[in-house]
C-alpha cells in the first residue's frame, strides 16, 4: 500500500474537492464532487453531530447515488453551503431525476467555529449567512488540486491543543483499487501524545508526510484527559472515498471502519461533545475481484488514510490573525 500521486483523495479518478473561505469570517467550506452521481454513506458515532440529508444515506432508501458532499464550519448555520451547493449544481443540470425536474442530492455535515475569534456580526442580523455563497464559491474551485490546512472548512478549526484544518490522504492497494480521505478537525482531543509534537497518527505515517517524527518514547496511558471545549463547540467530520463498485452496505461497511482511523489519531474521539462522523464515497470505476477480500481491505485502508489525513491537516495548518491557538509548525 502507498501514497497516490498527490496523496489526496482525488488521487480517485473523478473526484474533485474544492474550497472556499472567508479570513474575516475564519470560517469556511469544502465540497467533494465528481464527474457523475456517487454512491454515499455514512457513520455518525460523536455525541453531538449537525447534518443534512444524512437519513436519505441508508441502505434502504430510495436514492442510492449522490451529487456532492459539503464539510463546512459555521455550526448550524453552515448546513446553508449545502444550498449554496445545491444550487449551484441545478443551474447545470445536475441531480435526482423527478419527472421533468432534477433536485441535487447533497449531504453535509458541520464544525462549531463560531468562537474562534472570526467576524460573526452576521449572527446579530448584520449581514446575510455566508454560506451559501461560499459553497457555490468552493464548486467554483472544485480540481483534483485542493490546498490543505488553513483552507475551506479548516479554516477556522480547533483542537484541544494545536490549531486545526483541512487534511487529506490516499492510498493505492495491491489489488489496484484506491482509496482516500477527506477530514475537517476540529476536534476536543489532541492529535498529538502528551506534552510532546509527536502525532498519535504515526504508527500509520508514510514518508515524513506529517514531519516524520515517529512515536515518544513514553505515553500517558494513564492520564483522564479533560475537555477544553463545551458541549457542542468539538467535531471532526470526514469523508473517505474508493474507486471500488461497493454498494450503499458496503460504503456503509467501509466508513464505519475509517472511524478506527480517527480514533487512532484523536485522543480522545467520538466523545459526548464531539459530532464525529465520516462519509463513505464510492464512484464504482473498478470492480473488486474478491469482495470478501476486497472488502476487508478497502475498510483497513480507509482508517489509515483518515488517519495519515488527520495528522496533516494539522501538520498543515497555518497562523493567521487573530488565532486563538499555535499552529504545530510554530510549537
Amino acid at each position: 500500500m502507498h501514497p497516490g500521486r498527490r496523496n489526496l483523495i482525488t488521487d480517485i479518478a473523478g473526484l474533485r474537492v474544492g474550497n472556499a473561505a472567508d479570513a474575516a469570517l475564519k470560517s469556511g467550506v469544502t465540497v467533494l464532487t465528481a464527474d457523475r452521481p456517487f454512491t454515499a454513506a455514512v457513520s455518525i458515532m460523536g455525541g453531538a453531530p449537525g447534518t443534512r440529508e444524512t437519513d436519505l444515506l441508508a441502505p434502504d432508501r430510495l436514492v442510492q447515488q449522490v451529487d456532492a458532499i459539503t464539510l463546512s464550519g459555521g455550526s448550524a448555520f453552515g448546513l446553508d453551503a449545502a444550498s449554496g451547493v445545491a444550487g449551484w449544481l441545478a443551474a447545470r443540470g445536475r441531480g435526482f431525476a423527478v419527472g421533468a425536474v432534477r433536485v441535487p442530492i447533497v449531504p453535509g455535515a458541520i464544525l462549531f467555529d463560531l468562537t474562534n475569534g472570526g467576524r460573526k456580526d452576521w449572527l446579530e442580523g448584520r449581514g446575510a449567512n455566508p454560506y451559501g455563497p461560499l459553497g457555490a464559491v468552493a464548486c467554483d474551485d472544485a480540481s483534483d488540486h485542493f490546498d490543505l490546512g488553513s483552507a475551506g472548512a479548516g479554516t477556522g478549526a480547533m483542537t484541544g491543543r494545536w490549531k486545526g484544518g483541512l487534511g487529506s490522504a490516499s492510498a493505492v492497494l495491491p489489488s489496484g483499487l484506491t482509496v482516500g480521505a477527506l477530514v475537517a478537525v476540529n476536534a476536543l482531543g489532541s492529535v498529538t501524545v502528551g506534552e510532546t509534537r509527536n502525532f498519535w497518527a504515526a504508527p500509520w505515517e508514510i514518508g515524513t508526510e506529517f514531519g516524520g517524527l515517529g512515536l515518544p518514547g513514553q505515553f500517558p496511558g494513564a492520564e483522564t484527559p479533560l475537555p477544553r471545549k463545551r458541549l457542542g463547540e468539538a467535531t471532526t467530520i470526514a469523508i473517505v472515498a474508493t474507486d471500488a463498485d461497493l454498494t450503499q452496505a458496503g460504503a456503509l461497511r467501509m466508513a464505519t471502519a475509517a472511524q478506527d482511523g480517527m480514533a487512532r489519531a484523536i485522543v480522545p474521539s467520538h466523545t459526548p461533545l464531539d459530532g464525529d462522523l465520516v462519509f463513505a464515497a464510492a464512484t464504482g470505476e473498478k470492480t473488486m475481484t474478491d469482495p470478501l477480500t476486497d472488502g476487508f481491505t478497502l475498510g483497513h485502508a480507509a482508517a489509515c488514510c483518515l488517519a495519515r489525513a488527520i495528522a496533516r491537516a494539522v501538520f498543515a495548518a497555518r497562523p493567521a490573525p487573530g488565532d486563538l491557538q499555535p499552529c504545530w509548525q510554530d510549537g
